[in-house]
């Protein structure tokens, strides 16, 4: 049988102030309510320090008194915010600043290092500094795809690859490994 039912998904991620009814977000989002689409809105506030210690926790399966100096840092550098935190967490482990130890058979991470490492203001800024890290052809590719909109199917860039005798499945595969 064939299904009738809309879906439709969307992230997006704002401060609290910074839009307004009249945003070209805040106007979709009422077109998509309008539209009998059933709509589920999730804010995240800011985690408290607390909360980004029991994460941090969790996630690197340590008690929270071992992880509250490195949760701490993690709060003062992201201000709480879930998106940043997560992406930081990643970044301190792709670095080597954050790895497991085999001979503790735990995470050990470099306080010294991570206090100083220097942070954009905002999760924008992180993702175009990360982008920015990626090998020119691997940007050149994405650059290229970002034309086609959030989404291109396996036709389009083998269609783009012959034209521009480029490898851009290669490429992705490095922008996603990263």
């Amino acid at each position: 049988s064939i299904s009738h039912d809309k879906q439709f998904f969307f992230l997006g991620c704002c401060r609290k102030g910074e839009i307004n009814d009249g945003h070209p977000v805040c106007k979709l989002l009422c077109s998509v309510e309008r539209s009998s689409v059933g709509c589920t809105k999730i804010k995240l506030d800011l985690m408290d320090e607390h909360t980004i210690n029991t994460m941090v926790s969790e996630t690197l399966s340590l008690l929270p008194r071992l992880t509250r100096s490195l949760s701490s840092v993690i709060y003062h550098k992201t201000k709480g915010n879930p998106l940043f935190v997560s992406h930081l967490m990643l970044s301190l482990s792709k670095e080597g600043l954050l790895r497991p130890s085999l001979s503790r058979r735990r995470w050990e991470w470099e306080m010294k290092k991570i206090e100083d490492r220097e942070l954009p203001d905002d999760v924008a800024m992180f993702l175009n500094n990360s982008i920015r890290e990626l090998p020119d052809g691997v940007q050149s590719s994405l650059c290229i795809l970002s034309c086609f909109g959030a989404s291109a199917d396996i036709s389009l860039i083998k269609t783009l690859e012959r034209a521009l005798q480029k490898n851009i499945r290669d490429d992705l595969d490095v922008a996603v490994a990263k």
